[in-house]
């Protein structure tokens, strides 16, 4: 009897247990991206990039901005399992205007800077990734912000409406 007892449990909590998908390789951007929100060609468009893969999906959906990224992960609207999301590693990227083709990191591997004064793609304030800390750390000390991990960044940095500040620059 206590084996059954003990089969059946296994079963039962091999039955909740969450699927585990690996994440598929980033995707390069082409002159074909288009950014998830606002469908504008992603390559147009200065500032770190990003891309969210979803289960049963094709292709990634792009942003031209990873504060758009970091949006659609911290709002409760989504119905697809994400299975991989990548930013640019802004510390390898040849410049501001040109993010890098090759320079994917996995998200929850980077560090963001939040609250520089500098904008992204669209113009809205910008997240900031980074593979290594310390050049995170120097970027915040050039352009202000803080360092963090992407589970740290305040939803409401990234929700709700975005004011346009048009003092904020373009790291050269």
């Amino acid at each position: 009897m206590r084996f059954v007892f003990v089969a059946v449990a296994a079963l039962v909590l091999a039955g909740c247990k969450e699927e585990v998908v690996d994440a598929p390789p980033p995707v390069d951007i082409t002159e074909e991206t288009v950014s998830f929100f606002c469908q504008m060609d992603v390559s147009e468009h200065g500032g770190p990039k990003g891309q969210i893969h979803l289960q049963g999906f094709p292709s990634p959906l792009f942003f031209a901005q990873v504060r758009d990224l970091v949006a659609y992960l911290k709002s409760p609207e989504r119905d697809a399992q994400i299975i991989g999301v990548y930013v640019s590693d802004m510390g390898a990227a040849p410049s501001w205007d040109n993010a890098g083709a090759g320079n994917w990191i996995l998200a929850s591997e980077a560090q963001f800077v939040v609250g520089a004064q500098v904008a992204g793609g669209m113009g809205a304030p910008e997240v900031v990734p980074f593979l290594k800390t310390e050049a995170a750390q120097d970027f915040a000390t050039e352009w202000g912000g803080d360092v963090m991990a992407l589970d740290d960044i305040p939803a409401e940095v990234v929700l709700g409406p975005v004011e346009i500040d048009l003092t904020l620059e373009t790291p050269s």
